[in-house]
């Protein structure tokens, strides 16, 4: 009986001991398949290494334990086939860490995040440096060069850079009437000259010998100022006489290129000169004033015939002229009133027009040729000798 017992307790001890094994081997399996993601395979195997009595209890506890390893696994499994997918791997090939390498599992989380934090931290770099850079602007927007202006020089234009010349022809009134249109980047290409480059009574000289002399592009003759004791003459910016004239309307042309008309009860030729005044005549009368006609049927020079050759020069707009000479007194032109004249101007644009002095003395000199018809008694054609010219040029 005793050796019943005894063998009862060595039995009971043996069972017990290896009930201890197999909760050892419980605790190390479980253990392994949380941190190798172990296989049912791998359990099998460390469940048939076991060779104590109660093999198969264990074999029984080995089995529920495999099927909580299995849940687990599942679950491991899912999580290691996603961080095999950002690794390139699939769970299936992925390899075990060997027992007493495996990380914890914080840092095994760090380790396994780091691609993908490193990556973000690229992207947002280059982001925030893409974000940040400067942006691109467009180059300067320059202006693109003005082209050159061509050089014309014939029988009827003349373009420079600083003076533009066009030369036309007009039959109005049974009158030849020619006109230059002028166009200038300044006033100080509007320029007046004396006969023999001398200011005196009674120095005359063609009107086409005083252009060539000096080297007009287009001219017109004057207003005969050496005609007359009085009147006021402001040449090109210099006062020659301030005598006053009665009854007799003055241009001024500014020196910004403007018309001023006046008399001189109105203003002394020292007052138009300090006021700016560049060349001042003292022929008239006005023929038209901020637009409009100033002169009427009856208006004429002294003892005038009614139609007659006639010079006169206006304006449209700033730096532009209109010169304007008709023939008249023979059988192809009758010549034209003051009323005809204005009227014709007017329908160019002129805003202010001035008649100079006319007759015989009207003539038109343009690139070196004598451009219409002047006469004094209508039975030849020939130029009058005056005391000076109107005239554009360097």
């Amino acid at each position: 009986m005793a050796k019943t017992y005894k063998a009862a307790a060595i039995a009971y001890a043996a069972l017990l001991l290896s009930f201890t094994g197999y909760l050892m081997l419980d605790t190390f399996v479980l253990g392994s398949a949380k941190q190798t993601g172990a296989s049912e395979m791998n359990l099998s195997l460390f469940a048939d290494g076991m060779t104590v009595n109660g093999a198969s209890r264990a074999a029984e506890t080995a089995a529920s334990v495999t099927r909580a390893a299995e849940s687990d696994s599942s679950a491991d499994t899912s999580a290691g086939s996603t961080a095999s997918s950002t690794e390139g791997s699939t769970a299936g090939t992925q390899k075990a860490i060997p027992i007493g390498t495996a990380k914890p599992a914080a840092q095994e989380s760090a380790a396994d995040d780091a691609p993908a934090s490193s990556a973000t931290a690229q992207s947002t770099a280059k982001s925030t440096t893409a974000s940040t850079a400067a942006p691109e602007t467009d180059p300067p927007q320059t202006d693109p060069p003005e082209p050159e202006i061509e050089f014309i020089s014939n029988e009827t234009a003349y373009q420079d850079e600083n003076i533009s010349i066009t030369l036309s022809q007009y039959s109005e009134n049974e009158t030849m009437i020619y006109v230059a249109d002028v166009t200038l980047s300044s006033v100080q290409y509007l320029k007046t000259a004396f006969a023999n480059d001398t200011y005196g009574k009674n120095i005359t000289a063609k009107t086409t010998e005083i252009a060539a002399a000096n080297n007009a592009i287009l001219a017109i003759n004057g207003d005969f100022y050496g005609t007359h004791n009085s009147g006021y003459v402001i040449r090109n910016g210099i006062l020659y006489r301030d005598v006053p004239r009665d009854n007799t309307d003055f241009l001024c042309i500014m020196a910004d290129g403007s018309f001023f008309l006046t008399t001189s009860d109105e203003y002394s030729a020292q007052e138009l000169l300090d006021m700016g005044a560049w060349q001042c005549f003292m022929f008239g009368p006005r023929l038209i004033e901020n637009g409009a006609v100033t002169v009427d049927e009856n208006s004429e020079v002294a003892r005038a015939m009614a139609s007659n050759p006639r010079t006169a020069i206006g304006i449209v707009d700033d730096l532009h002229y209109l010169f304007v000479v008709s023939d008249g007194r023979t059988s192809e032109s009758d010549g034209l009133s003051l009323s005809e004249l204005a009227a014709f101007m007017q329908s160019l644009g002129a805003q202010t027009a001035y008649n100079l002095d006319g007759g015989g003395s009207s003539t038109m000199y343009f690139n070196g040729t004598l451009i219409n018809n002047p006469t004094t008694s209508g039975r030849s054609i020939k130029e009058r000798s005056v005391s000076d010219i109107v005239y554009i040029g360097y």
